[in-house]
């Protein structure tokens, strides 16, 4: 039942107006493929925040040639250029910034945050006044499943 609920969740948080279709749950990520546009991607909320519409996605489209760009939906909004880093485990990365969003800096980011969240238990996402903690069980397999799922569609 848990599974369902956080399922249910990150449909509604993804983007309530388009279609979805579920590639499965997994511990605290899910994996999503739009049912009209080739976009895949891996999603979860941060711990113990249920309604500010906070989450974290790994996002593949294939047409553009995009795969495992990260992005985060902050807690909080910051200013534009506002420090904003992402901490998993010992490596810390700075995010580039903007109201409630959040990306990698640049592809060569994305991969290397990619790789890091494989062999992680745990993020955090922090800066101007908020911490957003994210648990990783399940993160490498929705992002595969993700992954997969773009690739079948094509």
């Amino acid at each position: 039942m848990h599974r369902l609920a956080i399922l249910c969740a990150l449909v509604c948080l993804a983007a309530p107006l388009a279609a979805k279709d579920s590639l499965g749950v997994y511990d605290s990520w899910a994996a999503f493929r739009d049912a009209d546009a080739a976009r895949c991607y891996a999603i979860a909320k941060p711990r113990g925040q249920e309604k500010d519409g906070a989450f974290a996605s790994i996002g593949s489209w294939p047409a553009q040639k995009i795969r495992n760009q990260v992005h985060f939906r902050l807690s909080r909004a910051v200013p534009a250029k506002s420090a904003v880093r992402l901490r998993i485990g010992s490596t810390t990365f700075p995010l580039a910034a903007n109201g409630r969003d959040a990306w990698a800096e640049d592809a060569r980011a994305d991969a290397a945050i990619v790789a890091a969240l494989r062999s992680a238990s745990a993020m955090r996402v922090s800066g101007n006044g908020f911490s957003d903690r994210y648990d990783l069980a399940g993160v490498a397999t929705a992002i595969d499943a993700a992954v997969v799922g773009c690739a079948q569609r094509r």
